[in-house]
């Protein structure tokens, strides 16, 4: 009994230091983000209460979306927006689903405007999702690897080989980002919801 206490007591210090390299991990791996976080506030053109409303929005209109039960289960939708512009992207099977899901996100508050580009069909297969989120990974890794445009300035989203390109741009950086996401393979279109600088 006694060995086993001081067993016990001896592994004490090696699980405390542990413990505390763990937690100072934790704490460099959330600095690092917030650092990056930080890093792509500073480089977006949206204010920081515009990229707050955004993200509000984004959950807002799941949300309406969901309060409708037939829309919400025979649907695939995506919401998005920026700059408080709203995007809806993805599948349903009615065109009176789909104004269902337009009226049902354009009361939202802050909203300015509303695309809805859902199109009236069966939903998407995952693997076709599976392969517009590649679409969608190559696109921002191209953006992240040309320098005469920041890439925290694009938002992508790719819906069944249609890529929506949003953003608040030069008419320069509107070129370059079309001319990347038309050159990655798989695209079928590309569709630009840019604002102007």
């Amino acid at each position: 009994m006694q060995h086993r206490r001081s067993i016990f007591l001896s592994l004490i210090p090696i699980v405390s230091l542990g413990v505390v390299t763990l937690l100072q991990q934790g704490c460099i791996a959330a600095a690092a983000g917030g650092a990056a976080t930080g890093a792509a506030v500073v480089t977006d053109r949206r204010t920081a209460g515009t990229i707050v409303d955004d993200k509000a929005i984004d959950m807002k209109a799941l949300h309406e979306l969901s309060l409708n039960k037939t829309l919400w289960k025979e649907s695939h939708i995506t919401a998005v927006s920026y700059n408080n512009v709203l995007l809806l992207v993805g599948q349903t099977p009615s065109e009176e689903l789909k104004q269902q899901a337009f009226d049902a996100v354009s009361s939202i508050p802050k909203v300015r405007r509303v695309h809805n580009e859902l199109s009236v069909g069966p939903n998407a297969p995952l693997g076709t999702r599976s392969r517009d989120t590649w679409i969608t990974t190559q696109i921002k890794t191209k953006l992240l690897g040309n320098k005469e445009i920041s890439a925290t300035r694009i938002k992508v989203i790719t819906e069944e080989g249609v890529v929506y390109l949003m953003g608040l741009v030069t008419p320069e950086e509107e070129t370059i980002a079309t001319d990347i996401a038309r050159a990655i393979s798989g695209v079928d279109k590309v569709v630009q919801i840019f604002e102007r600088m």
